[in-house]
């Protein structure tokens, strides 16, 4: 028992202590998830600001350092928190003097293509999902379900603004034309930011901005994307001397050593189980806009 112990905490450590690489190194961040302030029913589906700051901070601080990779795979999400992460991005490329290169998965769209355009370059596979350069609001009109029921809703406010939206109340005009409103406001801010990190690499389209969304080929053709490649493949390329190495947040002692329950289960067992449900099928939504 003593014996197997010994061994598992061995296997953790590197496999020569003391020794020491002089090659430069590429740090390797993943971003998966929508992009979200709360927490998500599993541990890592969920990218926010302070889910990545400690991972980003660690990728930047690393020796030698050539380059930071972004793996981005986000169908996106919260606008706020999606400029968050790449001013926080930008500061420490700016910082630390290193270039960022962004590389899009399945999907990098909307808030998860706001995340690629932190990075001083952009990839993506041929078969990627990017842009949806746009914005959208979502909810559900629940006034006639409550009347089928019998129910009473008592609804009290200071404030003519208050209740804008209700969903148990019926839509007013005004309320949706505000909705509109502040959608646009939210949209220019998106498009600026795409342009200011774009430049004249983005091509003249008229559905550019109207949250269209492409393949990684087209994206090239209008200007979303730099080129095409897998990350090792353009990393290789790019730096061929330097290791390419995964940057990940740190887990507890005993995850990292494989002991005990997996992380996963223990935080499903812990959240509960309405609001799990809940948040588990709007994330679920979010990513099925995009066929996944």
């Amino acid at each position: 028992m003593v014996s197997s112990l010994q061994d598992r905490l061995t296997s953790k450590l590197p496999g020569r202590l003391g020794e020491r690489s002089d090659k430069p190194v590429v740090s390797m961040v993943r971003l998966h998830g929508v992009i979200s302030p709360q927490a998500g029913p599993v541990p890592r589906a969920v990218i926010n600001a302070q889910s990545t700051e400690k991972v980003l901070e660690r990728a930047f601080a690393v020796e030698r350092l050539a380059a930071v990779a972004l793996l981005i795979n986000s169908p996106g999400g919260s606008p706020t928190q999606s400029a968050l992460v790449a001013d926080r991005i930008r500061g420490l490329a700016q910082e630390h003097q290193v270039p960022v290169l962004a590389f899009c998965e399945d999907v990098a769209a909307s808030g998860g293509y706001w995340l690629a355009c932190a990075a001083d370059e952009i990839y993506a596979h041929p078969t990627s999902i990017v842009g949806s350069i746009g914005v959208i609001s979502q909810g559900f009109g629940l006034e006639g379900l409550i009347q089928r029921f019998g129910i009473e809703r008592r609804l009290y406010t200071a404030g003519g603004s208050k209740s804008r939206l209700d969903p148990f109340l019926p839509e007013r005009p005004e309320d949706v034309e505000w909705l509109r409103g502040l959608q646009d406001q939210l949209h220019v801010l998106f498009q600026d930011w795409v342009t200011e990190r774009r430049g004249d690499r983005l091509k003249e389209d008229e559905d550019l901005f109207t949250g269209e969304v492409w393949t990684g080929a087209r994206a090239v053709e209008v200007g979303l994307v730099d080129g095409l490649g897998t990350p090792r493949g353009v990393l290789t390329e790019r730096f061929p001397d330097a290791e390419l190495t995964p940057v990940e947040g740190r887990k507890p002692l005993l995850a990292r050593l494989g002991l005990g329950a997996p992380a996963a289960a223990r935080s499903l067992a812990g959240v509960d189980s309405m609001l799990g449900v809940a948040q588990a099928a709007d994330i679920r939504a979010t990513w099925a806009r995009y066929g996944l």
